[in-house]
């Protein structure tokens, strides 16, 4: 047998072999489903809206960074392994070509989107050479321009949600006025609701400057009023570790809707770093005293220690103190009070006596000048205190009776309250008291 002819048997052999692996490679993606499909160029430029090339010429290329095809995309797997049996003798002589001393394979052409390429011509030299295990290929490179990121990991699903991610930049045009923004998101559908936080945000304007603002500028309005605060809040304290494979973008919107929630079932108005908390404690294994401390961020010191101050008042004349001694803090720190009154069971939570209660309370804080609000809920009273406390920043509690030490002081519920709440606990023995120094145990 000629040299010729055992280097074209053994690519058959190696063909052969690249086929079975092939079908192997389709079970593991059907059971893991994650795709093994190669993309088609033309879906991705038609979603991705690309037009303007750029010539980049001859460069070695990434093997692994070959995400998808301009015609062949059908006949390989995502790894370039062949699919189809029709294209065995084809495969075998290039792979012939590939093993022997003459000349070598001519660049492949390819077009790069992003970080990824489609390969317009050499689909079988690429094939080749990845089973071969070569790092990278040499390849004829033209760039087509696109505003979004697209990294070898790309899926065929992650296509709507970047073509998605084109159309709101084209109708914001937020990275012509930020050109550093990454509003990445990791499901579709999700756009919109930016779109309509960015559509309340062009309201809110008209009606406080009255005059017509654009949509493109009330877009920059929210990024750098609405978006960036609470993204770097998100950075600032590691929320992303919770949250393997998300984005900042998608824990934005995840905790504005959680706040929009937790607003609606306290009736209270919670800031968008005390709902992030609120994610933060609920992801946690033990919520305990020391995570007040971790989630504040340094503009929370040095502006206000006390933004949102909780008052449990059990309904007695003599619980109004802590009130009282709340309304001094809030008068200083410029805090806003939560009130929380317990009852028994749900059908008291709208009685007369409730009600009027409630009404007390708001207007002893309007009296004040302080924006005070408070809710009555049903349930366990340390529970519901303790559950509460996460979205504020420091508890005033009336302690009429102190527990004495021994076993009635681990039964006591400021005992239960101390050991399990997430916030700073005042206590308010007598009447309200003017003070200038507070220590934090």
């Amino acid at each position: 047998m000629s040299p010729d002819r055992y280097k074209f048997q053994m690519a058959i052999f190696d063909f052969q072999s690249a086929r079975q692996h092939a079908a192997v490679q389709e079970i593991l993606a059907y059971v893991t489903g994650k795709s093994s499909h190669l993309l088609s160029y033309d879906d991705v430029a038609e979603k991705l809206k690309l037009h303007a090339r750029t010539e980049r010429g001859i460069q070695y290329i990434p093997l692994n960074a070959i995400v998808g095809s301009v015609g062949r995309y059908t006949d390989f797997t995502r790894t370039f392994l062949p699919r189809n049996t029709v294209d065995q003798q084809r495969w075998a002589n290039v792979k012939a070509v590939f093993m022997g001393s003459g000349p070598g394979l001519p660049p492949i052409e390819v077009y790069k989107v992003g970080e990824v390429y489609f390969v317009v011509d050499g689909n079988h030299r690429v094939s080749i050479a990845r089973q071969e295990g070569l790092p990278s290929i040499e390849a004829h490179v033209i760039e087509l321009k696109t505003n979004i990121t697209l990294t070898p990991d790309l899926q065929p699903d992650d296509l709507i949600i970047k073509a998605e991610y084109v159309e709101f930049l084209d109708t914001t045009r937020i990275h012509e006025a930020r050109p550093n923004v990454d509003l990445s998101l990791t499901t579709c559908c999700q756009y919109e609701k930016l779109i309509d936080q960015i559509r309340v945000c062009q309201y809110l304007i008209q009606e406080n400057q009255k005059q017509d603002a654009s949509l493109q500028d009330s877009a920059v309005t929210w990024y750098d009023t609405m978006y960036i605060p609470l993204a770097e809040t998100i950075r600032d304290r590691g929320l992303l570790h919770w949250f393997p494979g998300r984005t900042i973008t998608d824990l934005y919107l995840w905790i504005s809707e959680n706040r929009a929630a937790l607003e609606k079932e306290y009736g209270w108005e919670i800031q968008s770093d005390i709902a992030a908390t609120d994610l933060i404690l609920e992801r946690s294994v033990k919520s305990g005293p020391g995570s007040w401390r971790k989630s504040h961020t340094a503009t929370r010191y040095t502006d206000h220690l006390f933004m949102d101050i909780l008052v449990p008042l059990s309904g007695e004349e003599e619980s109004w103190d802590s009130l009282d001694q709340a309304i001094v803090i809030a008068q200083r720190e410029g805090a806003n009070i939560h009130g929380l009154h317990i009852v028994d069971a749900k059908e008291l939570v709208e009685s007369p006596d409730a009600l009027d209660f409630q009404a007390q309370f708001n207007k002893k804080c309007a009296a004040v000048g302080v924006n005070g609000k408070l809710v009555v809920e049903s349930g366990e009273i340390t529970k519901k205190i303790c559950e509460c406390a996460t979205m504020t920043d420091l508890i005033v509690l009336k302690m009429s009776h102190p527990p004495m030490g021994g076993l009635s002081s681990l039964r006591s519920p400021f005992h239960a309250i101390i050991a399990n709440s997430s916030r700073p606990l005042l206590c308010v023995p007598a009447k309200a008291t003017q003070f200038h120094r507070a220590l934090l145990a």
